[in-house]
């Protein structure tokens, strides 16, 4: 149980340290390769929470196809190493409010949250096949084809976008 707590707080403490290097990272590769390591932090707490479908779901699309594509738009692209330069627009402004409400309503449902036990009573069969790769692909490909489908056009629509950006440099 102790080990459990020191590992959740080892990659919780590892996610947040990358996603805060994503962020202010001036450098767009280095910014990319933390979130490579944002990536894995989350499958090891998916691991914690025995979640070892999503966390091998998570290793190899995000943090093998996605960041893939995305290390090769920023090639494409040709991104140079100036950060953005920090003025207070008021999207900006707009942002940083709500970024304080989202903290601020996160922590009051954390607090109001309940010690009771998470249990769930469904039936044996179902109780079962949960988590499994058949039962996923059975739920992703006939509930959710549709979302899945337009994620896939969506990352094909911004590899054509990059090209067509990037073309008249190449």
């Amino acid at each position: 149980m102790i080990a459990e707590q020191v590992l959740f707080w080892v990659f919780a403490l590892g996610t947040v340290g990358s996603a805060a290097a994503v962020v202010f990272t001036r450098n767009a590769v280095a910014s990319a390769m933390s979130l490579v390591g944002c990536f894995f932090f989350l499958a090891g707490v998916y691991v914690l929470l025995w979640a070892h479908t999503i966390a091998a779901i998570q290793v190899l699309v995000y943090a093998g196809a996605i960041m893939v594509l995305f290390l090769f738009v920023i090639m494409l692209l040709s991104l140079s190493d100036q950060g953005p330069v920090l003025s207070f627009t008021p999207s900006r402004i707009l942002g940083g409010v709500a970024v304080v409400a989202l903290f601020v309503a996160l922590t009051l449902v954390f607090r109001q949250g309940s010690d009771a036990p998470l249990t769930w009573t469904g039936d044996a069969a179902k109780l079962s096949s949960f988590g499994t790769i058949q039962h996923l692909g059975e739920v992703l490909y006939t509930q959710w084809l549709f979302p899945f489908e337009a994620v896939s056009l969506l990352l094909l629509v911004a590899i054509l976008g990059a090209v067509v950006v990037a073309k008249p440099r190449i």
